[in-house]
């Protein structure tokens, strides 16, 4: 009996870890002078890619809180968000480089 509680409490120990490693994933906050840099943003860009970064954010941290089946539609659907409203803002070289950006960022994390 106890080595079976053992056995479960390490069970319920790594899917904890395993869950708090899942959410980290999902946080995407950029680091916005080195990002304003790589894209040459202007300073009403700057500001406009901040609030959209910040609203990317909040919406994968939703995702990283929603269920197993529903993550990746609502990752699929902040990822979208995220680029339409970019476009808006950036000019076409920047915003190809943010995408490029924001891919390479994706598949490091695993999403």
């Amino acid at each position: 009996m106890v080595a079976m509680m053992t056995f479960t409490f390490g069970f319920a120990g790594n899917e904890s870890y395993r869950s708090e490693k899942s959410v980290a994933n999902y946080d995407m906050s950029f680091d916005m002078r080195r990002l304003a840099e790589k894209l040459e943003l202007t300073s009403e860009q700057m500001e406009a890619v901040q609030v959209i970064q910040e609203c990317f954010n909040s919406d994968m941290m939703s995702a990283a809180n929603a269920r197993a089946h529903q993550r990746r539609f609502l990752v699929h659907q902040a990822v979208r968000k995220d680029a339409k409203q970019m476009q808006r803002v950036l000019n076409d070289k920047q915003f190809d480089t943010y995408m490029m950006l924001l891919g390479v960022t994706l598949r490091n994390k695993g999403l």
